[in-house]
């Protein structure tokens, strides 16, 4: 065998080497190509997510734009609705003022302060209420029954409302809210009297409950004060339930142990008693005594007159005896018309 020469050696090495580059480069190529192609799919894939996100978002800003245009377009509706509502308003409450203005003063204002008590004390059970109530002759709205039978005489009073409604104005001057606050003050005193008839001691406390608007009594402090001497108690209407709750429970812990209302009444009825006494010794006893008086001087010179008569018959009767010695039928005739005398003496 022919032995290869160097050049020839270099050759086949040459020859060998290269197609080893040749099949690394197609190994190479072919590995880039399938990378080129994965990445090519994904790039596809996220062009195809890019899409059809955006496709998504834009669906939801049309969505979004339309709920927004439809909210726009319900406040634009809420404005104009507002809108048309302010003049009824505006109207409905110069009506109400107008119909305030009409009963003002009525049995109506009266009726509404009654019912708006009622409501503050719905909640309570219907056996602590009783209502119409006859005291001293008198027809009491509503009343709370306490332990024991005692009832708490309730009255609303609707006082005031042209001056509390002048007095809630912004800007009023001193001078003019004072004026306002006595006049308030002058009319809860003559609600409070009103109220204080309702007190009998033999069946309703010694105290009776007045009720009148929240911004009366925030203004009243001197009537508030005066109604307490009257044994009348003022209280808003939003006191007026926590005010009967405290009543009631101090009622339950202490009316067992010193009946302190049977104390006041009875001690209220000895006073207005000792009043009628007086009245009855000035009135009756006394004018009695002077005709008692007259009565007995009278009789006193009655019997004088008589006694005198019977010593004017006994000295006649003797003079007749000594007469009747001389002649007897003068004894009869002296002695009869003697008696007559007397008699008609006596009678005069």
């Amino acid at each position: 065998m022919r032995k290869m020469s160097v050049l020839e050696l270099l050759f086949a090495l040459l020859l060998v080497c290269l197609m080893a580059g040749t099949a690394v480069v197609g190994a190479l190529v072919w590995g880039l190509g399938r990378r080129a192609e994965a990445q090519a799919r994904d790039v596809a894939e996220l062009k195809a997510r890019l899409q059809s996100g955006g496709q998504t978002q834009e669906t939801q800003a049309v969505e979004i734009r339309e709920r927004l245009a439809q909210a726009q377009s319900a406040m634009e509706g809420l404005r104009s609705a507002i809108s048309a509502r302010q003049p009824i308003e505006e109207e409905a409450r110069a009506s109400l003022k107008r119909l305030e203005s009409v009963i003002a003063g009525s049995s109506s204002r009266g009726a509404a302060g009654e019912h708006i008590l009622e409501e503050a004390l719905r909640h309570l059970p219907p056996e602590m209420l009783q209502r119409n109530v006859w005291v001293g002759g008198k027809v009491v709205e509503l009343a709370l029954r306490l332990p024991g039978g005692k009832l708490l005489p309730m009255d609303s009073k609707w006082v005031s409302s042209l001056a509390l409604e002048q007095l809630a104005e912004p800007g009023l001057d001193a001078g003019r809210r004072a004026q306002l606050i006595g006049q308030i003050e002058r009319e809860v005193e003559r609600r409070v009297r009103e109220v204080s008839q309702y007190i009998d001691p033999s069946t309703t406390t010694p105290f009776a409950l007045a009720v009148i608007p929240d911004a009366a009594y925030d203004v009243c402090r001197g009537a508030i004060v005066n109604a307490h001497r009257r044994h009348v108690m003022v209280v808003g209407y939003a006191m007026a339930l926590p005010y009967l709750l405290t009543l009631y429970q101090l009622h339950l812990q202490f009316a067992r142990t010193v009946d302190m209302d049977r104390l006041q009444s009875a001690l209220i009825d000895m006073e207005r008693q000792v009043d009628v006494l007086e009245g009855i010794l000035e009135n009756k006893v006394q004018r009695s005594l002077t005709v008692l008086q007259n009565a007995y001087t009278e009789g006193k010179q009655a019997t004088a007159k008589i006694r005198a008569s019977a010593q004017a018959v006994q000295i006649t009767e003797s003079s007749g005896e000594s007469v009747s010695t001389d002649s007897p039928g003068a004894e009869g005739q002296l002695s009869t018309e003697t008696l007559r005398l007397s008699l008609v003496d006596s009678v005069q």
